[in-house]
């Protein structure tokens, strides 16, 4: 090799170029992995629940006061399906007229008139217009409420009165009433057993003791494992603003295939506990849920409008819409076991 300064340095300039050049494609090589690991990653994650796989993360935080005076800020996640907007204007408007539409407009008829059913069944008919059963016997769900071999869970936060839950333990159901503010942990009340326990949708609080948390929260799922439930007949959930997000997570851990019957009321007034978001996006949110069911082969067969509630749909007048419904909802493939 030749010695003189002239080619040394075209020499050391020609290794260097190759050096970057090597540097250079090492770099992208290791880019190319990167992304490639990313996208395996994202292609798994698309395999779990589309209401997971396709969604948008909202993340709110909470400003939260501790005893020093400090601020502490609270994460909150919600999730809610990616689907379509009701007009690419994304305004309140065509998602409230879309949602209420949904709501109002039942997908199957079905059979209640009392004189063909057993007269057990035709005073629970007759009770209220509010929280109908849907007894047609071409349901699996119904046949099991006919035939008085049926499981009846009420999720609810107090108040109304448990004549339903009653009813039906006197037609023959086996009927637990979930209720954090029950007086005891476990008692019986007219065939109803009572259970202080509310239901709730989040993960356990680290800072709340495991104890505390198993004698006063817990998820539904949950809760039939430990009770050794495998299915609910009928499902009634009042929980006075908490139903969006509890839907929610008997969506996200496929619940709804072990429900025969969902009552279900909703409130309309406010976003509800947790969730997020502006206006249009919280409707989203709603009618996203609902749509879930739909999915899980529920069919709406009854709609209420509670006439002595405020009219108010997200602190406005809007259409005149009463701020609660008490939704029916049939599990067209339940397969009672």
């Amino acid at each position: 090799m030749c010695s003189c300064p002239s080619c040394y340095h075209t020499h050391t300039h020609t290794l260097s170029l190759s050096l970057s050049l090597s540097l250079s494609l090492s770099l992208s090589l290791s880019l190319s992995l990167s992304l490639s690991h990313q996208a395996a990653e994202k292609m798994k994650r698309t395999k779990a629940h589309p209401l997971q796989a396709n969604a948008n993360k909202l993340t709110h935080s909470t400003k939260m006061s501790t005893d020093k005076g400090r601020q502490k800020i609270r994460t909150i996640n919600i999730y809610y399906r990616a689907g379509a907007w009701a007009s690419d204007g994304h305004n309140l408007e065509a998602e409230a007229v879309r949602f209420i539409k949904y709501i109002t407009t039942p997908q199957v008829l079905h059979t209640h008139r009392p004189e063909k059913h057993p007269q057990d069944n035709r005073e629970i008919l007759a009770c209220s217009k509010s929280w109908v059963l849907c007894l047609d016997d071409k349901f699996p769900s119904a046949q099991r409420l006919n035939t008085k071999h049926c499981r009846v869970y009420s999720l609810r936060l107090g108040g109304e009165d448990l004549w339903l839950e009653k009813a039906l333990a006197t037609a023959g159901c086996e009927v637990h009433c979930f209720d954090p503010s029950i007086g005891a942990a476990h008692l019986q009340d007219s065939g109803v057993w009572l259970h202080r326990l509310s239901i709730d949708w989040r993960e356990p609080n680290p800072a709340i003791s495991a104890q505390r948390q198993r004698s006063s929260t817990k998820k539904l799922a949950a809760i039939l494992n430990d009770f050794g439930h495998r299915q609910v007949d009928v499902l009634k959930v009042d929980m006075e603003s908490a139903e969006w997000k509890i839907l929610e997570n008997l969506v996200l851990e496929g619940v709804l295939h072990s429900v025969g019957l969902l009552l279900l009321e909703v409130h309309l007034h406010w976003a509800g506990f947790e969730v997020g978001g502006d206006e249009p996006n919280v409707v989203r949110y709603w009618f996203s849920l609902l749509r879930e069911l739909e999915r899980a082969h529920f069919s709406l067969y009854h709609s209420y409008s509670v006439p002595a509630k405020p009219r108010l749909f997200l602190q406005r007048n809007l259409h005149n819409t009463s701020s609660t419904y008490i939704l029916g909802w049939v599990n067209t493939r339940y397969a009672p076991q």
